[in-house]
């Protein structure tokens, strides 16, 4: 068996986009494919058979939709606040005895396999990590969809701050670090974009239950700062996208045509 396994969790009430993970999105044939189908794709050629894929949710549409698409489905209860209970809830309900769950988010139809696995790669080279997470250094054209979002007034895409040792320091919706809406400092571009997807130890998302949500995690809405709300280093790893690929996830029905057009611009239907 293996020693890590992928769960998409996907639920319809989402506050800023309801239904979202049955968003259709037309890609650069003109197929229109929903966000689900093509999230599940994108962690089917992640685990390329070898590990098994998941999706995680409480809705009956979002079920028939998966399995329409031949996805395994764990169905788990309404009252998970956020993606990693929904996806610890899974692992317990179903039993799953994989050390590493990697959790892909069911929003970010764009992300490269190998952002899935570096990820397992670093857990398995550090047995002591309990967490781990992809960020990417931003390049001018999406440092620059953050600064739009920001000055529109959208809640867009997440940064995150690390140290030296490649441990986060803090997770915001806020354009972090400040750099007065420039997308260029120093001849470089200093933010970092945090890509939604996470590798934890199965014991760790056990402990994740047992915490309560603290107040950065509630202000910010970003579940991954309970771990550092309680003392849990997350692991930050870097990861670089193709020439001329984007990293963008959908956030909210203005995101739409954004990802379509990437996706017409990669060639990918």
């Amino acid at each position: 068996m293996s020693d890590a396994c992928i769960i998409i969790p996907a639920r319809y009430a989402s506050s800023r986009y309801p239904g979202k993970p049955l968003a259709a999105l037309r890609g650069a044939g003109g197929t229109a494919r929903s966000l689900l189908e093509r999230s599940v794709t994108a962690a089917r050629a992640a685990a390329q058979g070898a590990i098994p894929v998941f999706v995680a949710t409480d809705d009956a549409r979002i079920e028939a939709e998966a399995r329409r698409i031949g996805a395994d489905v764990i169905l788990t209860s309404e009252t998970c606040c956020n993606g990693t209970e929904r996806v610890a809830e899974a692992v317990a309900r179903a039993g799953i005895s994989a050390e590493i769950i990697v959790n892909l988010q069911g929003d970010a139809p764009l992300t490269p396999p190998h952002f899935v696995t570096d990820l397992i790669k670093a857990m398995r080279a550090e047995p002591d990590c309990r967490i781990a997470t992809p960020c990417l250094r931003c390049d001018a054209e999406t440092l620059e969809n953050l600064l739009a979002d920001r000055r529109a007034g959208r809640v867009g895409g997440t940064t995150v701050v690390c140290d030296r040792l490649g441990r986060a320091l803090y997770f915001s919706k806020e354009v972090l670090p400040f750099s007065n809406g420039r997308a260029v400092v120093a001849g470089v571009v200093p933010v970092f974009h945090h890509v939604g997807l996470y590798a934890y130890r199965r014991a760790a998302l056990a402990e994740y239950l047992r915490w309560a949500p603290g107040p950065l995690e509630v202000l910010e809405g970003l579940e991954q700062l309970r771990f550092l709300e309680n003392g849990c280093p997350v692991r930050a790893v870097e990861v670089t996208a193709a020439p001329g690929s984007v990293f963008w996830e959908l956030n909210n029905p203005s995101d739409v045509p954004l990802i379509e057009s990437y996706l017409a611009r990669t060639g990918q239907d």
